[in-house]
């Protein structure tokens, strides 16, 4: 289905359509009409029993009803309404000869046993344009547009996957990847990359369920790929260009469980810190996408963004800025640790060493809680039946320190809890500012329930920058040696819309697309590990 026309002329009781004006046939005896009346167009008829009109079509562009001309609505151009600009980010200065080029799109394709569970979320559509049929060829159609070397879906149905996306994307040069969720799930995240411009040289399929969590009892996925680019024959070595970590997930949409999407988020990161580790020098450069289900507010962005979330006192269903959507919130604070200890997984979001893990297993304290042990009230204080050895006890104790943990009245030490932290150092910006300043209005990647949110991003590695004066805990980046050239400019919730929301016979998701170009240079140097 292509864009929307005018209504189209329709059969009364029997009658076939015409292209001139369609009269309505009504059983009783017609009264003969005059000229001026069949100039007119349409005459309707009231009957007792049943009450039965249409408008009929003027050949000048109008709508006859009764000594009412009413102009005809014009059709929706979706092309117009859904333009996308191109912003070029690129130096104008000449670009170096060992510089790679490349292309990555990420998308939730929506997949279509999502849409017939959930029909209630897509009342506004025409029933035609959710049909599997008609939005494969579109968002193939839109794929092929594109031309990105890599492609990061979400919510890619695996029959469908098995099917059709696979064998397409295959016949246009791409190698598939495709990871599908745990449990009765039918979809999962597809990673694909041209095998003209890369090659694999490692991969990981990543299942957030681990039974026993209860931060990890959802069936998401992710999947995290590690890719050398292959340059041209004739030109320089493609082994001096560092390989590129691409990550792809779809994290868990309940906006009261954002303990759950942190979790799975620190899965994630502990596996793209593990394959972009560089043992001969600086870490590979990274780029992650996806459907995070959180907004760029979030305190789970926060943790992408920044590198650092204190979550102490964080009730659950604030973690992914998703409110407006919690009809009943979840009253309980994120847990002291956020997942256990035998998960392997420590507060950097990195792995821990086996024989580190089975240490810490055994342990009843942390070291770090041992430690301020030595300076609550009780140890500061000598007991007076301490028996005197030579050596051993001192005749004077330390002097008293200023207690970090006070005493309370039953006698047992209150310790003031440290933060709470979750922490990661791989250093990640995102794509897109999340603001369209010529429309002065928020950027949206997706329709959910009547309104537009921002919940997709394409991240990537980048320098931290120090500002002076920055007292709001945020953090500023620059392109080193993975450096952004321009990004497809998003939309916002108005122009959507304007086009009848999401999907629509243009957009043939609930989700839009982002595009980015990237450049790899070899010749600077990447973040220290």
């Amino acid at each position: 289905m292509g864009d929307v026309e005018s209504p189209p002329s329709t059969e009364v009781l029997g009658s076939s359509p015409v292209d001139s004006p369609v009269e309505e046939v009504d059983q009783s005896p017609k009264e003969p009409q005059s000229d001026a009346q069949s100039k007119q167009g349409s005459t309707w008829q009231e009957d007792s029993a049943v009450l039965e009109w249409m408008l009929c079509r003027k050949e000048d562009g109008k709508w006859a009803m009764g000594d009412l001309d009413q102009a005809l609505p014009q059709p929706v151009m979706y092309h117009e309404l859904l333009w996308r600009d191109w912003q070029d980010l690129s130096d104008p200065l000449p670009t170096a000869e060992n510089q790679f080029d490349f292309a990555v799109l990420s998308y939730n394709i929506l997949s279509q046993d999502l849409v017939n569970e959930n029909q209630q979320l897509y009342q506004h559509c025409e029933p035609q344009i959710l049909h599997w049929d008609y939005r494969w060829p579109n968002i193939l159609q839109e794929l092929q547009h594109w031309e990105a070397d890599i492609l990061c879906l979400q919510e890619v149905q695996d029959d469908h996957y098995r099917e059709q996306v696979q064998p397409s994307l295959n016949a246009l040069g791409y190698s598939c990847h495709y990871k599908r969720r745990t449990g009765r799930k039918t979809d999962g995240c597809c990673t694909c990359f041209k095998t003209q411009r890369f090659t694999l040289l490692a991969e990981s399929h990543m299942e957030f369920f681990r039974p026993a969590i209860d931060v990890l009892n959802r069936d998401n996925v992710g999947l995290v790929l590690l890719l050398q680019p292959v340059l041209p024959e004739g030109l320089q070595d493609a082994s001096t260009l560092s390989p590129l970590c691409v990550a792809n997930t779809h994290l868990l949409y309940n906006p009261r469980r954002g303990d759950i999407k942190l979790a799975q988020l620190a899965l994630l990161l502990a596996e793209v810190e593990k394959l972009s580790r560089n043992p001969d020098g600086p870490r590979y450069p990274i780029i992650l996408c996806g459907d995070l289900n959180a907004t760029p507010d979030s305190p789970l962005y926060q943790l992408l963004y920044n590198g650092v979330l204190n979550y102490s006192g964080l009730p659950a269903w604030k973690v992914s800025g998703q409110e407006l959507y919690c009809t009943t919130p979840n009253p309980r604070l994120l847990p002291s640790p956020l997942w256990p200890d035998f998960l392997g997984i420590n507060g950097f979001c990195q792995y821990i060493p086996h024989q580190t893990a089975q240490i810490k297993d055994r342990q009843t304290y942390t070291r770090q809680c041992l430690l301020e042990l030595r300076y609550c009230n009780y140890s500061l204080q000598r007991p007076q039946h301490l028996v005197m050895l030579k050596g051993v006890t001192d005749k004077k104790p330390d002097p008293k320190r200023e207690p970090i943990h006070d005493i309370l009245d039953n006698g047992i030490p209150s310790f003031r809890s440290p933060p709470l932290l979750l922490q990661h150092n791989l250093d990640l910006t995102s794509v897109y500012t999340h603001f369209l300043p010529a429309k002065g209005r928020f950027e949206v990647t997706s329709m959910t329930l009547g309104t537009g949110s921002n919940v997709d991003y394409i991240f990537y590695s980048a320098k931290p920058v120090p500002v002076r004066g920055n007292k709001h805990g945020l953090r500023f980046y620059q392109d080193t040696q993975l450096k952004l050239l321009g990004r497809l400019c998003l939309l916002s919730e108005e122009d959507l819309w304007a086009a009848q929301g999401l999907p629509n016979p243009f957009c043939c998701s609930d989700h839009l697309c982002l595009l980015a170009r990237f450049s790899l240079d070899q010749s600077t140097g990447g973040d220290k590990m």
